[in-house]
């Protein structure tokens, strides 16, 4: 049986920036017990705190336990930077549990920024085209969550988007939507204090966010479905 979250572990911001400054096996080694109290255990407690939260408001996002936690090795094949080790704590949550599901929660625990996200992550070409198609369809249905979200004090962010209408989209080049179907991702997110992530509070303000973030992700999962 999973445990309760309480909180991350009094070290575990500390544990990542002294990370940060070590990169090497031997410390981290020394210091792996640490990472699973203070970090991993959490996490997965926080996960199964989520998924039944989830589950009893009908929101269809679950975790898979320790599969749902990304790995803190890095993948440095074809990296310039060859530090081994990521310097923060990711998990993610979708409708299966699977990391390659469409639509997430995805939670970052960082020294620099925590933060939780919701929404729609760099899709295939396929299912991009398939959200804004939807965008395009619905405008008024589009426009009334984006202003739902507004309300909710969250906005999709605009870090991945073209500087040009794509192919198929021309007749919106002018169009107050032209903006969203830019978009290469359509996701909401918001920070975490560092001070909370050792409160058990966290998991109900992760679930207050998600509930806001919730028209976006049901109008994705529509669209893609």
């Amino acid at each position: 049986m999973v445990a309760r979250f309480n909180g991350f572990g009094p070290k575990a911001l500390a544990f990542f920036k002294a990370l940060k400054f070590h990169q090497s096996k031997v410390w981290f080694d020394e210091n792996r017990a640490l990472y699973e109290s203070d970090v991993v255990e959490p996490m997965i407690a926080l996960l199964g705190d989520l998924t039944a939260t989830f589950a009893s408001k009908k929101i269809p996002l679950r975790a898979d336990g320790k599969r749902s936690i990304f790995r803190i090795h890095r993948d440095v094949r074809f990296a310039s930077d060859k530090s081994p080790y990521k310097t923060h704590c990711g998990a993610v949550m979708t409708r299966s549990g699977s990391k390659m599901d469409n639509g997430l929660l995805y939670l970052h625990i960082d020294p620099e920024g925590c933060f939780a996200a919701a929404g729609f992550y760099m899709p295939e070409a396929a299912d991009l085209a398939k959200l804004r198609k939807a965008i395009a369809k619905d405008a008024k249905r589009f426009n009334s969550i984006v202003a739902t979200l507004k309300k909710g004090k969250l906005s999709l962010g605009t870090e991945s988007q073209l500087t040009r209408i794509p192919r198929g989209f021309e007749a919106f080049k002018d169009s107050p939507l032209s903006g969203a179907l830019r978009l290469k991702s359509f996701i909401v997110e918001e920070a975490l204090a560092a001070k909370s992530i050792a409160s058990p509070g966290l998991s109900s303000a992760i679930a207050d966010f998600v509930k806001r973030a919730e028209p976006l992700l049901r109008f994705g999962w529509m669209a893609l479905d």
